[in-house]
């Protein structure tokens, strides 16, 4: 019984130092707010990275994530970046991943490749463009 609870507690000290890594890797460098709204008519907040290429910020997502579906069937979107806060629309720029893809490894460091190993590969994740909309 002794070597059960023993097994047992390195299991959950494990779970408990990668899902902490995790969250350390993520939050440890900028990360905007994504304000969508789900299919219930409610705002959905979703905290990403960000970052800028081209005279544009860039997020990257899976076509599979909850979060870039919401924004697929959106116009419009809100961003809080920072202190400040902008409606916006997208563009996907897959064109432009890999160049992302870089940038987001060199803005993140080490967070990008424990992100990584844990989600998989990002070669095959969406660019995202974003434009400010004007009012």
């Amino acid at each position: 019984m002794k070597y059960i609870l023993w097994l047992v507690g390195i299991v959950l000290g494990l779970a408990l130092i990668i899902g902490g890594s995790q969250i350390v890797a993520s939050e440890r460098v900028e990360v905007v707010q994504l304000h969508t709204i789900n299919e219930a008519g409610e705002e959905v907040v979703t905290r990403l990275w960000v970052v800028d290429y081209d005279g544009h910020a860039y997020l990257r997502g899976d076509t599979d994530s909850d979060w870039f579906k919401r924004l697929q069937s959106s116009a419009r979107f809100t961003l809080i970046r920072g202190e400040q806060a902008g409606d916006f629309t997208h563009t996907v720029k897959n064109e432009n991943i890999d160049t992302i893809n870089e940038l987001m490894r060199e803005k993140y460091t080490w967070g990008d490749r424990v992100i990584e190993t844990a989600m998989g590969s990002r070669a095959e994740s969406n660019a995202i463009e974003l434009t400010p909309e004007k009012i």
